[in-house]
């Protein structure tokens, strides 16, 4: 049973910064491309980051360039979204998600496996 486990979200003021932690088990994690997504209330779940499966190759969204940084441990079948400079629009639930695609990967429909998800709150 293929699991992903969120966790490190939390209550930050404005220009903290956050670290998220996915933690995945039941799946070979260096064959999956990893995603985190978000969702504010009443809006759609957006795409965030993406690494490709050996964290060689990211890409993120123009909301959070230069600000979030993800990264991945193979060894630990772990995820990560360092995130920096936050403000209140980063408020929302953060999702990681697994995806068999070999590439840079920013669709949430192509991501197969999905986390359940780590609320991050920011204060002005």
């Amino acid at each position: 049973q293929v699991q992903l486990v969120e966790s490190g979200g939390g209550l930050v003021q404005a220009g903290g910064s956050l670290r998220l932690s996915c933690a995945a088990s039941g799946l070979t994690f260096s064959l999956y491309g990893m995603g985190w997504f978000r969702q504010a209330p009443g809006k759609e779940r957006e795409f965030v980051a993406t690494s490709t499966r050996s964290g060689s190759s990211t890409y993120y969204g123009d909301s959070v360039k230069g600000r979030f940084t993800i990264s991945r441990d193979n060894a630990k079948n772990t995820a990560y979204l360092q995130m920096d400079s936050l403000n209140p629009e980063d408020t929302a639930v953060y999702y990681c998600a697994a995806t068999t695609y070999p590439t840079i990967e920013t669709i949430k429909a192509n991501y197969y496996y999905w986390g359940q998800g780590t609320q991050v709150t920011v204060s002005s």
